[in-house]
């Protein structure tokens, strides 16, 4: 496996153009810096309650608020990003979220610290979306794959760059400081701005609605389309839950649970972000060879499998390697997530399609964190973590595994007048017409 993979990652890396090259990077350093201004509460949730003089409990509530707005941000920022095309509303995106993160840092109270995470879930639900669809858009088919992995793995990264900054900023300028630092991804928009070209599979879908007169909303209210989005929000909603599941209160389990120092707690956070980036590139390059979903699902199970190490583990060299293989699987599994997402999104909204798709999961996995912490209060920390990630993996893997993947199809060749219900019956719609790379019939999506 080892040789064919390092084979996979080298064909697939290479070849791209500079505007190619440009546009993900662009995606990547907007959505790693977007994770980066997320976890820097999550650090110092107790930090922030003791200078507010009130709970933790309550200071979680301002990530909960965060995951509500993200869908909002998704279908405003969406909507922009198909009518007037990716790049200008990421700038808009990027510089909004920046400086909300930057006021965060001035907060007088709890209240408006929570009315500004608010805000900030708005430009943070606009940025993957629209990030991705122009990354995808670009990115050849046959090397979606391992691009897939490294888009998504700039969450993690952005975590391991949020740990790293609490070692280093917080000694000295408090967390107050941190979110001052967050005003740095601004600077992301001055490169879209100069170094990346729109999305080309945007301007034909573009000139062919403007020819048709096709709203918008009728290539969304197609019946095939509709069904697609509402089952793609579940496979969203399980995903998110596997992630913050498994992410969001670890760092206080060990400060809290195991009575741990922060440093401590951020050194392994550290640990399991490095084994989260290497399971995003394994397993989206492997999505390309073996398909979308079967690269889900396997490591959905792998990650099954590590549950009751990763929930059970107290001594310091258990805690490490069962967070590192966690986050290995769990983030493998989201690697294959912008392509499969991208691939099963109509050329005219793909805009908004992944992104609110995403975000409402989002949404609806926003009880997670106050979850685990009201499970661990009464029961504990382990057991909060297996009653929660232990049933979130496999609905992964069923609603995976019964679903549809559209693997390898050509963006911007699609009608832009959906097909009528008649036509659809007969002949799949866009996204089901595919061929994959190595020559297969793609995936129906009925």
């Amino acid at each position: 496996m080892g040789v064919p993979l390092l084979g996979d990652i080298r064909d697939q890396a290479g070849g791209l153009d500079r505007d190619q090259r440009n546009a993900f990077l662009a995606a990547f350093l907007g959505w790693m810096m977007d994770a980066f201004d997320y976890f820097l509460l999550v650090f110092v949730i107790t930090e922030v309650a003791k200078d507010f003089g009130t709970s933790a409990e309550k200071v979680t509530v301002a990530t909960t608020l965060t995951l509500i707005a993200r869908p909002l941000g998704a279908y405003l920022f969406g909507l922009w990003a198909d009518k007037a095309g990716r790049r200008i509303p990421l700038m808009a995106d990027v510089l909004f979220y920046s400086v909300v993160e930057m006021i965060s840092g001035f907060s007088t109270s709890l209240t408006m610290l929570l009315a500004l995470r608010f805000l900030y879930g708005i430009g943070m639900g606009g940025e993957w979306g629209l990030g991705v669809s122009l990354a995808m858009e670009k990115i050849p088919p046959a090397k979606r794959g391992f691009y897939s992995g490294m888009l998504q793995v700039g969450y993690p990264a952005g975590y391991l760059v949020a740990a790293l900054a609490y070692f280093v900023i917080t000694p000295i300028f408090g967390w107050r400081g941190l979110f001052v630092f967050g005003a740095v991804p601004a600077l992301i928009a001055l490169y879209v701005r100069y170094r990346v070209g729109e999305s080309e599979v945007w301007e034909r879908t573009n000139a062919r609605l403007q020819m048709t007169r096709t709203p918008l909303r009728k290539v969304f209210f197609d019946r095939k389309v509709l069904v697609r989005f509402f089952y793609l929000v579940l496979l969203m909603t399980a995903f998110n839950f596997m992630s913050h599941g498994t992410q969001d209160i670890y760092p206080t389990f060990l400060k809290k649970g195991l009575h741990h120092s922060p440093h401590y707690a951020v050194g392994i956070a550290v640990i399991y972000n490095v084994g989260a980036i290497v399971g995003g590139v394994v397993v989206g390059t492997l999505s390309q060879r073996f398909g979308r979903r079967r690269a889900i699902v396997g490591a959905a199970l792998l990650a099954l499998l590590v549950v009751p190490l990763f929930a059970y583990s107290k001594s310091a060299a258990l805690l490490a390697v069962s967070a590192f293989l966690m986050q290995l699987f769990v983030q493998g599994a989201w690697g294959v997530i912008p392509a499969h997402l991208t691939e099963m999104s109509p050329d005219a909204i793909r805009g908004f399609y992944p992104g609110v798709t995403y975000q409402l999961g989002n949404l609806l996995a926003a009880i997670n964190l106050p979850l685990q912490e009201r499970l661990a209060s009464g029961h504990g920390y382990p057991f909060s973590f297996a009653v929660v990630i232990a049933p979130t993996l496999l609905a992964v893997v069923l609603l995976t595994a019964f679903g549809r993947e559209a693997h390898g199809v050509e963006f911007g060749n699609a009608p832009a007048v959906p097909p009528d219900r008649e036509q659809v019956e007969a002949e799949p719609v866009e996204a089901e017409r595919t061929t994959r790379p190595e020559g297969r019939p793609g995936t129906d999506l009925s």
